[in-house]
């Protein structure tokens, strides 16, 4: 039987993928007490890299938001891993950070980043909430656009 959250997810056409596997010497999250440590999700959909190349030069604001939507999803992949498939169990997210691959004169980071936040925030409701940061930076592995990382309460 479907989850709470599961049935939000489907609510908004969205399928999670499975959690990707790393590709170098770390793992795709790390559970500390409450707390779930998602590392750095890209824009992967469908085993094909998205979104590639910079903010303010190939990519529009509109676009980047998108990008930073297919990394909070996901960051959702690892998350449901962590909680042994039951999504219902986080409590809260409590910080995402993004990073945005744009041109120097770039500085809309943060309407970027908005693409992650407010898919946290239809997913969960007031407990998708969250502090963040975002940032600009010259270049992301692989060249991909954006990168968000998380940290989630969970039960």
């Amino acid at each position: 039987m479907a989850g709470r959250i599961d049935a939000r997810l489907e609510e908004l056409g969205i399928t999670l993928p499975e959690a990707a596997a790393p590709v170098a010497n770390y793992v795709g999250w790390v559970k500390s007490g409450n707390l779930v440590f998602v590392s750095g999700q890209v824009t992967v959909e469908g085993g094909e890299f998205k979104y590639v190349g910079k903010l303010g030069r190939e990519f529009s604001v509109e676009e980047g938001q998108a990008a930073a939507r297919l990394c909070a999803i996901n960051l959702l992949a690892q998350l449901k891993q962590a909680c042994d498939g039951d999504l219902d169990r986080v409590t809260r997210v409590v910080k995402l950070g993004n990073f945005v691959n744009c041109t120097d004169e770039f500085a809309d980071q943060p309407k970027v980043a908005n693409g992650a936040s407010d898919l946290m925030v239809e997913v969960f409701g007031d407990a998708g909430k969250h502090a963040r940061f975002a940032v600009g930076t010259n270049v992301l592995p692989l060249n991909v656009a954006v990168e968000v990382d998380g940290v989630f309460e969970v039960s």
